[in-house]
């Protein structure tokens, strides 16, 4: 049964266009979704002024975000969802004009977020230049505290060390390190 299942969600996630999954009470494991609860946040800390009461306030919130023209999309969530708009002239159209309609905008959804997507690419690539090792060149390497748990027990430990000799070049991002035994993780990094 669980593998039946597990190629369901496979096959809905294919369908769907979806990359990963996210659970309940786990929010990071979904930017969108954490990008929403901090708005919702911050617009139910300025309508709320009980705080006892903001379980009331919630749908007020959640109607106007919905109703909110995002900087993304260039659209309204309701509109995007629930195409077409409620208590709009277009809500009894036949099923082919429907189908047609919610398909544009989705193609003018789409459209808006790869434009934003290659903004935001372009502001934060904008000092960026493109480092390329060789094997035998000296490299620092950057102790993350996720892959380099012992590391990294104290504040005022060094967060680099090296230099580490680069060993082979997999990928203009990605490199093998001549790394000392003791530090027991993969000896591929990429560069950032």
């Amino acid at each position: 049964m669980p593998s039946s299942l597990a190629t369901f969600g496979k096959l809905c996630g294919a369908s769907l266009e979806l990359s990963c999954f996210s659970t309940t009470c786990h929010p990071q494991t979904n930017g969108q979704t954490e990008v929403v609860n901090r708005t919702l946040s911050t617009l139910l800390r300025t309508i709320v002024k009980n705080l006892k009461s903001w379980e009331e306030c919630l749908p007020h919130a959640e109607f106007a975000y919905n109703r909110t023209v995002h900087s993304t999309t260039k659209f309204l969530l309701f509109q995007i969802v629930y195409v077409p708009l409620p208590l709009q002239d277009r809500v009894n159209m036949d099923g082919k004009k429907k189908a047609e309609f919610v398909k544009q905008i989705r193609k003018k959804v789409k459209h808006n977020i790869e434009k934003m997507t290659q903004h935001y690419m372009n502001r934060v690539n904008k000092g960026r230049k493109q480092v390329i090792f060789e094997p035998g060149d000296l490299v620092w390497l950057h102790l993350r505290k996720e892959r380099f748990l012992d590391k990294g027990k104290s504040k005022l430990m060094p967060r680099g060390d090296g230099p580490f000799q680069v060993l082979e070049r997999i990928n203009d991002i990605a490199y093998k390190l001549e790394l000392p035994s003791e530090y027991g993780v993969s000896a591929t990094f990429n560069v950032l």
